[in-house]
Protein backbone atom coordinates (compact mmCIF):
# COMPACT_ATOMS: atom_id res chain seq x y z
CA UNK A 1 0.00 0.00 0.00
CA UNK A 2 1.19 3.71 -0.67
CA UNK A 3 0.46 6.39 1.62
CA UNK A 4 0.27 10.44 -0.56
CA UNK A 5 0.97 12.93 1.70
CA UNK A 6 0.15 16.41 1.28
CA UNK A 7 0.24 19.40 3.54
CA UNK A 8 -1.25 22.90 3.05
CA UNK A 9 -1.83 26.15 5.20
CA UNK A 10 -5.09 28.62 5.63
CA UNK A 11 -5.17 31.31 7.78
CA UNK A 12 -7.35 30.46 10.45
CA UNK A 13 -10.65 32.73 9.19
CA UNK A 14 -10.47 30.73 6.26
CA UNK A 15 -10.06 26.88 8.01
CA UNK A 16 -13.50 26.16 8.71
CA UNK A 17 -14.57 26.85 4.66
CA UNK A 18 -11.54 25.02 3.70
CA UNK A 19 -12.34 21.87 5.85
CA UNK A 20 -15.84 21.84 4.84
CA UNK A 21 -14.86 21.53 0.98
CA UNK A 22 -12.46 18.12 1.79
CA UNK A 23 -15.03 16.46 4.22
CA UNK A 24 -17.03 15.18 1.62
CA UNK A 25 -14.15 13.83 -0.61
CA UNK A 26 -10.67 15.10 -0.09
CA UNK A 27 -10.78 15.72 -4.19
CA UNK A 28 -13.76 14.93 -6.54
CA UNK A 29 -13.91 11.45 -7.72
CA UNK A 30 -11.08 10.38 -6.08
CA UNK A 31 -13.01 7.32 -4.39
CA UNK A 32 -14.13 5.99 -8.14
CA UNK A 33 -10.53 5.82 -8.92
CA UNK A 34 -9.10 2.01 -9.00
CA UNK A 35 -6.51 1.12 -6.63
CA UNK A 36 -8.10 3.75 -4.12
CA UNK A 37 -8.28 2.34 -0.56
CA UNK A 38 -9.30 5.57 1.68
CA UNK A 39 -7.96 8.86 3.66
CA UNK A 40 -7.22 10.74 6.25
CA UNK A 41 -7.76 14.34 7.04
CA UNK A 42 -5.32 15.95 9.68
CA UNK A 43 -5.32 19.94 10.77
CA UNK A 44 -3.53 21.36 13.54
CA UNK A 45 -3.90 25.00 14.79
CA UNK A 46 -0.40 26.73 14.73
CA UNK A 47 -1.84 29.81 15.74
CA UNK A 48 -1.34 32.64 12.85
CA UNK A 49 -1.94 29.53 10.03
CA UNK A 50 -3.91 26.40 10.69
CA UNK A 51 -2.28 23.19 9.10
CA UNK A 52 -4.07 20.73 6.70
CA UNK A 53 -2.72 17.11 6.00
CA UNK A 54 -3.95 14.73 3.57
CA UNK A 55 -2.62 11.23 3.31
CA UNK A 56 -4.59 9.04 0.32
CA UNK A 57 -3.97 5.77 0.59
CA UNK A 58 -2.99 3.19 -2.45
CA UNK A 59 -3.24 -0.03 -3.41
CA UNK A 60 0.03 0.77 -5.61
CA UNK A 61 2.12 3.36 -6.67
CA UNK A 62 0.86 1.86 -10.36
CA UNK A 63 -2.42 2.50 -9.35
CA UNK A 64 -1.79 6.14 -8.26
CA UNK A 65 0.07 7.04 -11.21
CA UNK A 66 -3.09 5.99 -13.68
CA UNK A 67 -5.72 8.02 -11.21
CA UNK A 68 -3.41 11.09 -11.93
CA UNK A 69 -3.80 10.73 -15.23
CA UNK A 70 0.19 11.97 -16.23
CA UNK A 71 3.52 10.53 -15.09
CA UNK A 72 3.68 13.85 -12.99
CA UNK A 73 1.93 12.58 -9.99
CA UNK A 74 3.96 13.77 -7.31
CA UNK A 75 2.21 17.31 -8.06
CA UNK A 76 -0.11 18.57 -6.13
CA UNK A 77 -3.52 18.12 -7.58
CA UNK A 78 -5.45 21.37 -5.68
CA UNK A 79 -9.36 21.98 -7.13
CA UNK A 80 -9.27 25.72 -8.70
CA UNK A 81 -11.85 26.65 -5.85
CA UNK A 82 -9.85 25.35 -2.55
CA UNK A 83 -6.68 26.85 -3.74
CA UNK A 84 -8.11 30.73 -2.83
CA UNK A 85 -8.32 29.31 0.76
CA UNK A 86 -4.75 28.15 0.88
CA UNK A 87 -1.98 30.74 1.97
CA UNK A 88 0.62 27.94 1.19
CA UNK A 89 1.06 24.49 0.36
CA UNK A 90 3.48 21.71 -1.16
CA UNK A 91 3.67 21.57 -4.61
CA UNK A 92 4.31 17.95 -4.43
CA UNK A 93 3.05 15.19 -2.31
CA UNK A 94 5.60 12.98 -0.71
CA UNK A 95 4.99 8.86 -1.47
CA UNK A 96 5.62 6.12 1.28
CA UNK A 97 4.93 2.65 1.27
CA UNK A 98 2.74 1.56 4.36
CA UNK A 99 4.98 -1.33 5.93
CA UNK A 100 2.69 -1.73 9.28
CA UNK A 101 -1.20 -0.78 10.20
CA UNK A 102 -2.00 -1.23 13.88
CA UNK A 103 -5.42 -0.68 15.81
CA UNK A 104 -6.84 1.51 12.97
CA UNK A 105 -10.74 1.10 13.63
CA UNK A 106 -13.11 3.76 12.08
CA UNK A 107 -14.73 6.78 13.72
Amino acid sequence: MIARVWHGYTKPEHADSYEAMLKPELLPGISQKRGYKGSYLLRRNLGTEVEFITILLWESLDLLRIAAGHDDYESAMIPEERRKYLARFDREAAHYEVRSVHGVRGF
